[in-house]
């Protein structure tokens, strides 16, 4: 329970001095000059150099304080970057897991996911990425105006990933890397607006725990009524 307590108080430390300061369905991505190698440690200087947001209710709004999931992300002219920082009581894993090649339904087991979109008036359209604790990943193009849209997890982004597993914190963290152009037809400047969310899927079928930053109010996390606002600053 000590140990449990210290990572917790740990997480919590690590972002309060730069947290924002902003409304709860708002979050802000922070420019970098340039772009940089993908890693998952929050301890770099590119990462430190963003300001970190909260998944931490379940589905309903409930808060979940002990898997609350620390957010930050950069962009630059190029792609957008995210970080999720991860605690963890039990890791539900693929076997033989692959992280060459995309992961079809890669949400049965752990993960973290970004949902976003650049359309404000066509809600249900959006793209999904995914990264697990072992480094897989999968990345959907969503059209929930077609139900069985099959052909959405086969589009490609050219996104990429980086992970790594804590075991002795509890801890996993879970890096990506996303081109701006599979996700906007505009330029990436300061000022432009997303319709986002961000989620975790934790632990085995048995005690699964969903942690969302906005809730989805659902038994769905692709509720697009409910997502927030991600922001490009500078």
């Amino acid at each position: 329970m000590m140990k449990w307590l210290a990572r917790a108080c740990l997480i919590v430390a690590t972002g309060a001095a730069s947290g924002q300061n902003m409304g709860p369905e708002s979050f802000q991505s922070v420019y970098s000059l340039r772009d940089v190698a993908l890693d998952a440690d929050p301890r770099t200087a590119f990462w430190q150099g963003a300001k970190p947001v909260y998944a931490e209710v379940d589905s309903q709004g409930i808060p979940v304080p002990g898997y609350r999931t620390e957010v930050r992300s950069r962009w630059t002219t190029e792609n957008l970057y995210l970080l999720f920082v991860c605690p963890y009581e039990e890791l539900h894993l693929k076997p033989s897991p692959d992280t060459v090649k995309e992961t079809n339904e890669l949400w049965k087991w752990d993960v973290a996911e970004l949902f976003i979109g650049s359309d404000f008036q066509t809600i249900k359209r959006y793209k999904e990425f995914e990264v697990s604790p072992q480094g897989e990943w999968i990345d959907l193009d969503i059209n929930l105006a077609l139900p069985h849209h099959e052909s959405g997890w086969t589009w490609n982004s050219g996104f990429e990933v980086a992970a790594r597993i804590d075991r002795d914190s509890h801890i996993w963290y879970g890096a990506m890397r996303i081109p701006f152009k599979s996700i906007d037809e505009r330029a990436p400047v300061a000022g432009n607006v997303f319709r986002a969310n961000l989620f975790r899927s934790q632990g085995p079928p048995e005690h699964r725990q969903a942690i969302a930053w906005r809730a989805p109010m659902s038994n769905t996390f692709h509720t697009p009524e409910r997502f927030g606002r991600l922001e490009l600053v500078k």
